[in-house]
């Protein structure tokens, strides 16, 4: 599955709307395991835009997970500061993520 690829005003419009977000998913030693890529894709279904706090390592290694992680669940690389990874993959049409649903008129 290829990463997606988003403009500048959209990668910007994101930065800005993930500044109060926390992180939801949390790696550990094993770094992105078949658990913690289950774990983001299920994150992603749920809120579009995520943090993931990755192990400390060094700033290669991070921005490789970053990219991987991204690649593996076609997702869009929003920014990597210091151990913080922004994510961000749309939800399908007509299924709105949790918090996000159309209001009748």
């Amino acid at each position: 599955m290829p990463e997606l690829t988003l403009s500048r005003d959209e990668r910007l419009r994101l930065k800005s709307e993930s500044h109060p977000l926390e992180p939801v998913v949390l790696l550990g030693a094993g770094g992105l395991s078949a658990a913690a890529l289950k774990e983001i894709d299920r994150a992603l279904g749920a809120h579009e835009l995520i943090k993931v706090r990755a192990p400390a390592l060094d700033r290669q290694q991070r921005e490789q997970m970053f990219a991987e992680a991204a690649g593996r669940l076609s997702a869009a690389r929003i920014q990597l500061i210091g151990r913080t990874m922004v994510l961000f993959r749309p939800a399908p049409a007509g299924d709105p993520p949790a918090g996000k649903e159309k209001k009748a008129r």
